[in-house]
């Protein structure tokens, strides 16, 4: 009597064959990418290629290499592919660290966003809240040009910091806010100190100078530009004062005394203290009159 022989695997086995099997298929990919990567038209003949997993392998090895841009251009091509599967989240990480990478900070900070509103509590989350922030920090304009990224700069770091105020990056959060909160003030500075030097052309630009510049100090009240605000206030005044219609000139010029002791109070050895001084001295001499 002849007894068949079966093989029978048993559970644990067959789990080991289909990891191994797995394993042999990603080693597959990961030749075939070494392969391309080292060959003379390997960018090409990958983008070309059909199969997403070398695409996405060799995006991780390009990332490695710091390949940022031939890394972002694979991921763009397989992020379509892998959307709705488990590989989608760290490939959209992936893609706005890559254009980190490449100092395209708009184009990151959009992909950070985007990874927040679709895994607002996976893995890299805490991460791409900041990094939000810190693009926008990147990009963020002299004070003479446009501050839109500044605001979303400022926007992003207070929502980081609210939802993870025990952050190990609490204190660098703070100290980007200061540095963007003095660039606005400084903007403010500028528009002021222009509406400043244009006097008296087509109407009083000296009242709008003190509207601007008082309104910057109290948005910004603990700004380093805060004395040049204050004196440039009395400035302004001062100014107004000298050119003012004579009915108005003593009022006027008891409006530079009292700013004259809002600055002085504040810096009574400041930078401007000596002109402030003189503006003064006059001031009094006109309101005796």
């Amino acid at each position: 009597m002849s007894i068949s022989t079966k093989k029978v695997y048993t559970l644990p086995f067959f789990l080991y064959l289909c990891s191994l099997k797995n394993m042999l298929k990603r080693l597959g990919y990961i030749v075939a990418v070494a392969g391309l990567l080292v060959s003379c038209n390997g960018m090409q003949q990958l983008l070309k290629e059909k199969n997403p997993e070398v695409k996405y392998e060799a995006a991780k090895n390009l990332f490695q290499e710091k390949k940022y841009a031939k890394c972002s251009q694979l991921l763009e091509d397989v992020a379509t592919y892998y959307k709705g599967t488990g590989r989608a989240e760290e490939v959209l990480y992936l893609l706005a660290e890559s254009y980190r990478g490449q100092e395209d900070y708009v184009t990151a900070a959009e992909y950070y966003n985007t990874y927040v509103k679709n895994y607002p509590r996976g893995t890299y989350a805490q991460e791409c809240n900041f990094m939000i922030g810190f693009c926008y920090y990147k990009d963020s304009a002299d004070p003479r040009l446009d501050q839109t990224s500044t605001h979303n700069a400022l926007e992003a770091f207070t929502a980081y910091l609210e939802q993870y105020p025990l952050s190990d990056r609490s204190s660098e959060t703070y100290q980007y806010i200061f540095e963007l909160e003095d660039k606005l003030a400084y903007k403010g500075y500028l528009n002021a100190k222009l509406y400043y030097n244009l006097g008296m052309y087509l109407g009083n630009n000296f009242r709008s100078a003190i509207i601007c510049a008082n309104n910057t100090l109290k948005d910004y009240p603990e700004t380093k530009h805060r004395e040049a605000l204050l004196f440039l206030v009395l400035q302004a005044k001062y100014k107004e004062a000298v050119l003012s219609v004579h009915e108005k000139k003593s009022e006027r010029f008891s409006e530079v005394i009292d700013e004259y002791y809002n600055y002085s109070s504040e810096y009574p050895n400041g930078k401007y203290i000596r002109d402030a001084n003189r503006m003064l001295k006059e001031a009094k001499a006109h309101v005796k009159q």
